[in-house]
């Protein structure tokens, strides 16, 4: 999953870079005489202003020599037949569907949506529920039965009250009584998200199926949405081979209660590499947006700027939260695009198809009229419910059963349709409700594949993406395939370019180093005495600190020389440093060794190497496919180009 969202990030990337539709016919200049047009090289241009610095002529020039660079790639692409291959067909194809899908909705039924979420997303619904568990293609009978018995339990419930009603009936298998606690818009199945916001507080909602069965719900509560919060933390990882780190963020703990900046802690001792610099500060985030529950609780359930949580351990660590600001829900404006994006991978999406249909019927003037299927229903049999049936060879089905556009569907195009719909053990039905709800999935079916194969026609928004796309997709092949995957695998070529670049690779300067951090001066001044008599931090710290009161406290590791502790003018010696002021505290260092820049193995610097050398590896490359493939650039028109873009 992730090698396909790097993948997709990459291509949209490169594509975002180089791509535009020649629409123009002023020739920029010819790669083996295939042409570019100036109307293209302008329009990648005024797309990336930010890669452009100025508008001298030597911005242009710059860029030009990428965008001819890129040409000369898709074409080395096309020559090595990478746009024939199985697998780019098949990847093109697969991105070509899920781009569709943002072109082939009605927007105004998206746009309800939206804003129906939006004023969902201001509550926050407590809710019950009991579920009678049913198959989605149960049979009338079984879906009656389970009807049935949903509205029994509802009584019940109403009657003798959900506890009762769940201790008595639920088996997680068949039966469901639940507590479903607080959620909002999308953390349900639509279905279920609208009975819930639709019935009052306290009452149950009337029976609903979703996919999953008939539910009930009862609504406990309803209260306003917590909105957004922003914190700062300390957090210390809780990491096997590291000391005793639950004390340290209770010494951590007693010194902000004594008054000490909760910023300049985290700076001295944060081990969140992202926030210690900023003083722990993290960015502004809402329920259910971090990875962590109980994190989010704690940031939560602080009610006053500047309040801060006991210390508590996560998945992460051991963390102290303040409280800097809570924020309400943003405004509908920034919500609406991912709100958007949400409802097309939501339930919601069924609202959306509904409506497209309507539409597709409407724009190509096909009837809802069911046609007569009496030829169809006679070439039918049971041997269709074991997925055995076959297509008579005397069916000649040419009746016309409708029409989309130009394209004309037979009566022999639905009996292929019902071909590769069968499926084993699925539930008997008369051949004549077979037949008819078949029918309509057939339509609906040929209608969406119709409009989906002539959208490239139809919408020249979507024409330009898709074409952004298939070169896109060419190139990564290409780079992957001559560039990425063989210097990897080059590993004599690899083992030479190290050692000619050897001097390259290195661990910069560390120390073996002591660092001790106090709010007041006295206390350093003490501690630095102790160290220079080589007394243990431990010692120190059990003469200077208390219970009560942490006047101390102690980094002990090897640390690199640009460590946070450490400030950059700092004299790197062994010893003991002098005191000094860094992140808002008094500290002072004991240096027991200065371990020196120190050369890295092949195997330490590997990651590195290979960067280095697939960088190396393109150049070349590129440099034989200037000499392969012959640019002409027509001066006149880049002057014009110039012209233009200034």
């Amino acid at each position: 999953m992730k090698m396909n969202v790097l993948r997709t990030t990459l291509i949209a990337f490169i594509v975002s870079c180089f791509f535009a539709s020649a629409q123009e016919k002023t020739v920029l200049f010819t790669v083996n005489e295939v042409p570019v047009y100036t109307n293209e090289f302008k329009r990648v241009y005024n797309k990336n202003l930010d890669l452009v610095k100025d508008d001298s002529q030597k911005d242009i020039d710059n860029y030009l020599d990428l965008f001819v660079k890129y040409k000369l790639k898709i074409a080395e692409a096309k020559t090595l037949g990478l746009d024939k291959k199985p697998s780019y067909l098949r990847e093109f194809g697969n991105y070509k569907d899920q781009l569709a899908k943002n072109y082939l909705n009605d927007n105004k039924v998206t746009d309800q949506l939206v804003e129906e979420a939006y004023n969902r997303l201001q509550t926050e619904v407590d809710a019950n529920h009991i579920l009678v568990k049913l198959e989605e293609n149960a049979s009338p009978r079984d879906s009656l039965l389970a009807f049935q018995e949903i509205q029994k339990l509802r009584i019940r419930a109403i009657n003798e009250g959900f506890d009762v009603v769940k201790k008595d009936i639920h088996n997680g298998r068949t039966l469901f009584a639940e507590e479903l606690g607080y959620f909002t818009a999308f953390k349900m199945v639509y279905s279920f998200e609208n009975a819930a916001y639709n019935t009052p507080v306290g009452e149950w909602s009337a029976p609903f199926r979703t996919q999953f069965g008939y539910h009930v719900v009862l609504v406990k509560d309803k209260r306003k949405n917590r909105g957004d919060v922003t914190v700062a933390h300390i957090m210390l990882l809780d990491k096997e081979d590291s000391e005793d780190n639950q004390s340290r963020i209770n010494e951590i703990y007693k010194r902000i209660k004594q008054g000490e900046d909760f910023g300049a802690l985290a700076k001295q001792f944060s081990e969140d590499k992202s926030s210690s610099s900023t003083g722990g500060q993290l960015n502004t985030f809402s329920a259910g947006q971090l990875s962590s529950k109980t994190f989010e609780d704690q940031a939560f359930a602080l009610e006053q700027a500047k309040d801060v949580s006991k210390p508590f351990k996560s998945e992460f660590g051991y963390h102290i939260v303040k409280l800097i600001e809570k924020h309400g829900i943003k405004s509908f404006s920034e919500l609406a695009p991912e709100l958007k994006n949400k409802i097309k991978r939501d339930s919601r999406s069924k609202v959306i198809n509904d409506k497209r249909l309507e539409g597709l019927y409407n724009k190509y003037n096909v009837s809802k009229t069911t046609p007569d299927l009496t030829p169809i229903v006679s070439i039918l049999n049971d041997t269709y419910f074991s997925s055995s049936w076959k297509i008579p060879a005397d069916f000649k089905g040419e009746t016309q059963l409708f029409k989309i556009g130009n394209t004309v569907f037979s009566q022999h195009d639905f009996a292929e349709f019902l071909l590769k719909s069968q499926r084993k053990r699925q539930a008997k039905v008369a051949l004549e409700k077979l037949v008819a709800d078949n029918y309509i999935l057939f339509v609906e079916s040929s209608l969406k594949i119709y409009q989906e194969e002539n959208l490239e026609n139809e919408n020249e928004d979507y024409a330009q993406i898709l074409m952004e796309y298939r070169d896109g997709l060419l190139l990564f092949d290409l780079m992957e395939t001559e560039i990425w995957n063989a210097a990897k695998q080059d590993s004599i070529g690899l083992q030479q370019y190290f050692a000619l670049h050897q001097d390259n690779y290195f661990y910069d300067v560390r120390v073996d180093a002591i660092v001790a951090s106090s709010a007041k001066k006295s206390s350093i001044k003490k501690v630095a005495k102790m160290l220079s008599s080589n007394v243990s931090p431990d010692t120190i710290k059990a003469q200077l600190n208390s219970e009560s009161k942490i006047n101390v406290s102690f980094i002990e590791d090897i640390l690199d020389a640009n460590h946070q502790a450490l400030p950059k003018d700092l004299k790197l010696e062994t010893g003991v440093s002098d005191i000094f002021t860094h992140n808002d505290a008094y500290s002072v260092v004991s240096f027991k060794s200065v371990i020196p820049k120190t050369s890295k193995s092949f195997k330490e610097a590997k990651g590195h190497v290979i960067a280095d050398f697939q960088e190396e590896k393109e150049k070349e490359w590129m440099s034989g496919l200037a000499k392969k493939y012959k640019v002409v650039i027509n001066q006149e028109a880049l002057n014009q180009v110039k012209e233009q873009l200034k």
